[in-house]
């Protein structure tokens, strides 16, 4: 396609700012919540994770396109975004191993994209403005038509997301005669989370969000997983999902949470989150381990945190690691049972391998709690 056979795009944001592009593909009009990932690489898995549905994607990297895709780089079964926002849309691939170029890859999945679009000005300006609601549109809409159907979306404050995302029925992964077993609740599960516990000898059973915790008792898991997932965790409070956790929490075995699931053990013990100005998405974030007192690189996804205020007062949470940038609630953990999550997310999918150590400290908890039961 060449760039002067594009059509014009229009980008409308929830406060009335107005940005100007070019359609990369897929005609049509999107709306979700607008946020920006300043990741460099990984645009396949950013836009197949399951935290980000409903919410329109600004990339922050110069190109986007220009290593095409590979099926082995998806974090769930298909692409998750509502919408794509570049500055410049490579329609051409230069990877040897690349199966597809990325705008088949858009156009297979309906997705309206956009490009030569002053991303470096829309990213100051959600900064400075905070995360918003935002239309893009590639169909010749006007401006005013794309005002009033913006002001008919939700915001994603109070929104629940999980049960779009979540698996409709449980399902198995790794090898069945591996050392451990895994219960995890499926609240937006990404596939490389569950890659890394098959790596670690686990056998895996992946429940929907809505799971009863008699159902998972039946596994017989060594130990249970809280997976990350969209939308806002105090939704899920009225599903009977907070039940669910308390039970887990309460069962005496290794829990490990992320992301959705780092806030979901937050809330059943009686603190709250709170929605972030603008959230930390990108494989860039600076996270302090304050056992260790080292630092790590980290991959996040996250518009949502916990109340640090109400963790430090809590009897029997524990601040485990700080964002160095603003200083967030990065992970906890009890202090009375192996139990601890955080929010990012450990399985650099994409991002450095800083953190696939709490993989192992998961894996070693079971086995201690194994060790125990024999």
């Amino acid at each position: 396609m060449e760039y002067t056979e594009r059509k014009k795009a229009v980008l409308v944001l929830k406060d009335g700012t107005v940005f100007f592009g070019k359609s990369v593909g897929v005609e049509g009009t999107a709306v979700g919540e607008i946020c920006f990932n300043t990741g460099m690489t990984g645009y396949q898995e950013i836009f197949t994770d399951p935290s980000y549905f409903g919410q329109i994607m600004l990339s922050t990297t110069a190109h986007l396109g220009n290593y095409g895709v590979n099926e082995d780089e998806v974090d769930s079964d298909g692409i998750k975004i509502a919408g794509l926002v570049c500055k410049n849309f490579s329609y051409y691939h230069s990877r040897p191993n690349s199966e597809s170029d990325l705008l088949t890859y858009l156009e297979k999945a309906n997705l309206i994209a956009i490009s030569d679009v002053d991303t470096r000005a829309l990213t100051a300006h959600i900064r400075d403005n905070g995360a918003m609601n935002a239309i893009i549109s590639t169909d010749g809409k006007s401006i005013d038509e794309l005002k009033a159907l913006l002001e008919e979306v939700p915001s994603m404050e109070g929104l629940e997301l999980s049960s779009k995302v979540s698996t409709k029925e449980p399902y198995f992964f790794g090898n069945p005669d591996a050392t451990y077993k895994v219960a995890a609740i499926d609240f937006g599960i990404k596939t490389n989370i569950l890659r890394c516990f098959e790596e670690r000898d686990c056998y895996v059973k992946v429940y929907p969000y809505n799971v009863s915790f008699d159902t998972l008792k039946e596994f017989g898991a060594d130990g249970y997983f809280l997976s990350n997932g969209p939308g806002d965790p105090q939704a899920l409070a009225n599903l009977g999902v907070l039940d669910t956790v308390s039970k887990v929490l309460d069962a005496g075995m290794p829990v490990f949470g992320i992301c959705l699931g780092h806030q979901l053990i937050g809330l059943s013990q009686g603190v709250n989150t709170f929605k972030m100005f603008s959230g930390h998405r990108g494989v860039n974030h600076p996270v302090m381990n304050l056992d260790s007192t080292q630092g790590e690189i980290t991959s996040q996804n996250h518009g949502f945190a916990i109340n640090k205020e109400e963790l430090d007062k809590h009897a029997n949470l524990e601040l485990t690691h700080v964002h160095l940038n603003d200083g967030t609630v990065a992970g906890m953990k009890m202090k009375d049972r192996d139990v601890f999550s955080v929010q990012y997310h450990p399985e650099s999918s994409p991002g450095p391998h800083d953190s696939r150590y709490l993989f192992d400290i998961f894996v070693d908890n079971m086995k201690k709690a194994k060790g125990t039961t024999l």
